[in-house]
């Protein structure tokens, strides 16, 4: 809003009253338009010194996005350090998640890491937690809750009707197989899963190849951990690679187990898999595009007027189906690029969400955005591509691209305004509610379930509302009409959100502003595609010299972007070691008796451990004065592999 309600109200002042009187629309015989094309760039004749408001107004936009951006991540930027610099304790500030362990032949995983951190951080490292390769203990325990859930269900009904005892059928979804006593045959079935589970527990726990090459390695200061986090642990940069752990409710485990090689190749087809999608979902795109305009579909598809000619048909056709059915293509696209952020391997549930809202944010900006106006310019203009003459191609482009602000303006109020108010009403989770109220609650557990809120999906929200931003930006100048429509959409957005945060979703983590890098990225991408569409469009406009004027656009945008980079990203990725020992001093002030070992014991335990028995670490000596550290590796003499691996620890004992 700080951007748009200035630049909406220059825009209207000045440059719609230029659109209207330019009269350029209804001189071009055979032409489709409409009254809002009246109002864009395309109506001022070619080669007029009007355009010069437009490149001048160009400048003043990009201007003024960019100063409310600074001002904005500077502000962001100064609300993060003193957010993470007054937060309560949490076991992630004490905490690095270590990546690739190279192997040992002499010392186990847990071993190895002791030893390294102790040789490398003797006057911090306090304990570590390995990480274990438990998916298939996680399903087995799964199955094992769903089976009890099953078992309460049937104890409660036999408690309300105890002179009949509740049956089941022992087939799929107890809808066939023999009829048995359902208590009975539940409880047998807990009962063999339980033997099953603590026999996975204890294969888990004791078989080598079970454990991964990865630890939550745990210091006795924020200091420390930080100096860890932030710094390279070996002269090999492929090895012992260190970063921040995410908060305990944060962390992935799925993906913990996945090997450092299969990591690199999974992204890779991942990045090939998105490529396909991205271009496959084009042939959908284009036939919705295709609706956008009654006139250009009867030019192509004559034998269709009878139909399209009829009043509601039209309406319908033109108004509502192409932002309808573009959005039913798009309700099933975020599933799919979450499993594809999975199956790249991110440990966390917020870089899953981040990487999924950049994929999100490059399919909408490939497909709808440009694969909107490439598409739906083709079919509106095919008969005059194919009559008139090549050198004439480029400006029937030039003028047709404004065109599409209709239907960007439709789809605004198709899957923004309209999906604004879906949000405040949760029509969707209260139908689901009652369904699942009505056909799968069998417990309270169920019930409890099935009313949880759950967490604001930043997956698909920030995409969705930096579209929306790339459309004001790019439209700005050349159809300034839309830009009340933006500005709406954008007011209800603040307002439905901010409640929604606050008083209805839960939070799955605290992110600390984290993501706000890559929206100002995003946002200075926006800029910037806004800047050259408008250097093409004014090149063929017979503007003099107006590539020369605009060209410097792009370049400052650049380097505003390297010089924000520089100057407050560092604040996103790293903590600053000064905040870390204000923290440690005075928490050592306040609480000098403080068991930070007992506070992260259980802390980064798999859950499908907690509450068994997990082996924690051996305690690890604290004679801090003490230069020897204890170790069973074996003289490196007899070592088949010499020292290539497990020298990284700085010395040889």
């Amino acid at each position: 809003l700080k951007i748009f309600i200035p630049i909406t109200l220059l825009a209207l002042v000045v440059l719609v009253p230029v659109n209207w009187t330019g009269n350029t629309l209804e001189r071009i015989k055979g032409l489709t338009f409409s009254d809002i094309d009246k109002l864009s760039i395309s109506n001022v004749q070619s080669g007029s010194n009007r355009f010069w408001a437009h490149l001048v107004m160009s400048y003043v936009f990009s201007f003024w996005t960019c100063y409310i951006l600074y001002h904005e991540y500077k502000t962001i930027a100064t609300m993060r350090l003193r957010y993470l610099a007054s937060e309560d304790r949490r076991p992630d500030q004490f905490t690095v998640l270590v990546k690739n362990v190279p192997p040992d032949t002499d010392e186990s995983v847990s071993e190895h890491v002791e030893h390294f951190f102790c040789v490398n951080h003797p006057d911090h490292y306090l304990m570590h937690q390995i990480v274990y390769n438990a998916n298939n203990l996680a399903k087995l325990v799964a199955k094992r809750k769903s089976l009890q859930n099953w078992l309460v269900y049937y104890q409660n009904k036999h408690e309300r009707n105890p002179t009949k005892k509740p049956t089941t059928k022992t087939g799929f979804w107890g809808l066939f197989g023999n009829r048995v006593d359902a208590i009975e045959y539940y409880t047998a079935q807990i009962e063999k899963l339980t033997q099953e589970e603590n026999a996975e527990r204890e294969r888990v726990v004791s078989d080598p190849r079970a454990t991964v090459p990865a630890a939550f390695v745990s210091f006795r200061t924020r200091w420390g951990a930080a100096v860890c986090a932030q710094t390279q642990q070996s002269s090999n940069p492929t090895i012992w690679l260190t970063e921040w752990a995410p908060q305990p409710r944060d962390v992935f485990w799925d993906n913990l187990a996945i090997p450092f090689v299969e990591l690199n190749v999974r992204r890779l087809l991942m990045g090939i898999g998105l490529y396909f999608l991205i271009f496959f979902f084009m042939i959908p795109i284009a036939f919705v595009q295709s609706l956008a305009n009654i006139e250009g579909i009867m030019k192509v598809l004559p034998f269709l007027k009878p139909v399209i000619d009829k009043k509601f048909v039209k309406s319908v056709i033109q108004g509502f189906l192409p932002g309808i059915a573009l959005k039913i293509f798009l309700i099933i696209l975020p599933t799919i690029l979450m499993t594809m952020s999975k199956i790249e391997g991110f440990t966390s549930f917020s870089s899953l969400e981040r990487r999924s809202a950049g994929k999100y944010h490059l399919f909408l900006l490939i497909n709808v955005f440009l694969g909107s106006i490439v598409t739906g310019t083709a079919f509106q203009q095919l008969e005059k591509f194919i009559n008139e003459p090549s050198t004439e191609f480029t400006k029937t482009v030039a003028v047709s691209i404004p065109m599409k602000a209709t239907f960007f303006i439709t789809y605004i109020m198709v899957d923004g305004w309209a999906g604004i108010a879906a949000e405040i009403l949760r029509l969707v989770p209260l139908i689901i509610f009652h369904l699942k109220n009505t056909f799968l609650v069998k417990t309270e557990q169920d019930r409890e379930q099935a009313m949880d809120p759950g967490s604001l999906d930043f997956a698909t929200s920030e995409p969705r509302i930096q579209f929306y931003f790339l459309l004001g930006l790019v439209y700005s100048v050349i159809t300034p009409i839309l830009l009340p429509f933006i500005v709406v959409f954008f007011a209800f957005s603040y307002m439905v959100f901010r409640h929604q945060i606050i008083n209805v979703y839960d939070r799955k983590y605290e992110s600390a502003a984290s993501f706000w890098p890559h929206v100002h990225r995003r946002v200075i991408s926006g800029l910037i595609i806004s800047q050259l569409l408008l250097m093409g469009l004014l090149s063929t406009k017979g503007v003099a010299k107006s590539t020369t004027l605009l060209i410097a656009q792009p370049i400052l945008t650049i380097w505003f972007h390297i010089f924000c980079k520089g100057r407050f990203e560092s604040a996103f990725l790293k903590f600053p070691l000064q905040d870390a020992m204000v923290r440690d001093t005075l928490e050592r002030a306040r609480e000098p008796n403080l068991n930070l070992r007992a506070y992260l014991r259980d802390a980064y335990v798999h859950p499908v451990f907690k509450g068994g028995e997990l082996e924690t670490p051996e305690a690890i000596n604290e004679e801090e004065s003490n230069p020897v550290v204890a170790t069973k590796r074996k003289s490196h003499r007899s070592s088949q592999h010499g020292s290539e691996n497990s020298s990284e620890a700085g010395v040889r004992i």
